[in-house]
């Protein structure tokens, strides 16, 4: 197989078609005041996606960038928790499930803070935001301290920091634990298997998967894993959005979370200092996450990052990209660097031999190349790789899995996800987040120059 680091890099003609492809999404996708990951299988406003949304957007305008993420934080509860779906109301009950009426966040939620006018989920998922806030910031400085971006955003980013740092501490340690399958975004990844067996699945029948009217069966999780997810949420639901420690069935500590977590902790020092705050509180934390995720979640045996079963105590011994996220975390000692970087290059992800990196070990006995989280590669994983392999001084290699990138996003379609081996696309086309990173790499590489967005009637914002 020729190696990534010998496939040339696309033309600057098939560069702009690239951009102005990846645009036309962003522009389909737009609501007037946020953008849906897909028109069909994701209808309503996902916390994570809109953070990388607003990545991309942020180089085509601005002001739609900071819009993409005010309106989601403006559908945050007064206990700091950012929903991990804002529902749109004009968009019928029955066109996703979990729908509003299964939520009920405006009653249910009301003891944890949900905004009574506004319907959203009770869950999270990870934390992107203030790392999002401040490369948009960075994009358009004056655009952003004319509008007072950073000042209107600061408060609610600190919020949702001490939100998981807080009341989701429910391992003690210091790192925030995700409560549900679909928290850490990775929604039917095997980390979650030995986890959710001690779940009794909803009654089948009880609900309708609105999802499969929209993927195919084999690319989507299983009816057994669907149900376990509907009874946790439900559970959840039930106790009013409590977080209890020792209260629930599932709890994990992430990687990926915690990495994004303290990633965005380092931003929000940036953003403090930009807004007259004293940032020294903020790496203050993000040095106490960083010795936390290094206690509680590295490997040395297997050379990376592995997700904690908080409820059983023990790390959970499957491999997925979540534990190489990491990397995008400073300073982390040399030996776990060397050894994160030996891993990804290795026989489980194989980074630099096939065109993006899986989402879980070739060599894991659940691996599967089609089926979401199980195998396939993500672009907004392996987007964060690419950003960590740079920052460790890996520069041709974090080049090389940008081109690969490209190419894999301009032959799918801006594919949900792809297969890691062939780069076919699986999923749902014209996704929202990798249509932005598309955009994002791009202009990272100083290619295919600028241009406001068109709107839907041919003027530019």
């Amino acid at each position: 197989m020729t190696s990534l680091l010998e496939t040339p890099v696309p033309a600057a003609a098939d560069d702009l078609t690239l951009r102005h492809g990846a645009a036309r999404v962003l522009l389909a996708n737009w609501t007037g005041g946020s953008t849906v990951p897909s028109r069909g299988l994701y209808p309503h406003q996902w916390s994570w996606d809109s953070a990388f949304i607003a990545i991309g957007l942020r180089h085509l305008s601005v002001r739609r960038a900071q819009r993409e993420l005010e309106s989601l934080l403006g559908a945050q509860w007064s206990d700091g928790r950012v929903p991990h779906i804002v529902f749109n109301p004009s968009v019928p009950l029955d066109a996703y499930f979990p729908s509003p009426d299964f939520w009920r966040s405006s009653t249910d939620g009301t003891a944890a803070g949900a905004p009574a006018g506004t319907e959203t989920s009770g869950i999270v998922q990870p934390p992107v935001h203030a790392l999002a806030a401040w490369l948009v910031h960075e994009s358009d400085p004056e655009t952003s301290r004319s509008r007072g971006f950073l000042p209107r955003v600061y408060g609610r980013l600190v919020a949702w920091h001490d939100y998981l740092t807080g009341s989701r501490d429910l391992g003690g340690a210091g790192l925030a634990a995700m409560v549900h399958p679909w928290e850490p975004g990775m929604d039917n990844s095997p980390c979650w298997d030995a986890p959710l067996r001690r779940v009794e699945p909803a009654v089948p029948g009880s609900y309708r998967r609105a999802d499969l009217d929209h993927g195919q069966a084999s690319e989507r999780p299983t009816d057994l894993d669907y149900g376990r997810y509907v009874r946790l949420a439900a559970d959840y639901r039930d106790s009013g959005y409590a977080d209890v420690r020792g209260s629930h069935s599932f709890a994990v500590e992430d990687p990926c979370v915690n990495a994004l977590l303290i990633v965005s902790e380092h931003a929000l020092a940036r953003i403090a200092a930009e807004t007259g705050a004293d940032p020294a509180p903020h790496e203050a934390r993000a040095a106490r996450l960083t010795a936390a995720l290094v206690e509680r979640l590295w490997s040395p045996a297997d050379g990376m990052f592995l997700c904690r079963d908080v409820v059983g105590g023990e790390l959970i011994a499957e491999r997925s990209v979540a534990g190489l996220v990491p990397l995008i975390v400073p300073g982390l000692p040399q030996d776990i660097v060397d050894a994160l970087l030996s891993t990804a290059e290795g026989r489980s992800f194989r980074l630099g031999e096939v065109p993006m990196a899986p989402s879980y070990d070739f060599e894991g006995h659940a691996f599967d190349p089609s089926r979401y989280w199980r195998g396939p590669a993500w672009f907004n994983t392996n987007w964060l790789l690419e950003r960590g392999l740079r920052q460790y001084g890996r520069t041709r290699a974090a080049d090389a899995l940008r081109g690969a990138m490209l190419g894999a996003a301009g032959g799918s379609s801006f594919a949900e996800y792809v297969d890691p081996v062939t780069a076919e696309a699986r999923g749902t086309r014209a996704f929202g987040w990798t249509a932005a990173l598309t955009l994002d790499l791009l202009a990272a590489s100083g290619r295919a120059g600028g241009g406001a967005l068109p709107t839907s009637n041919g003027a530019r914002t």
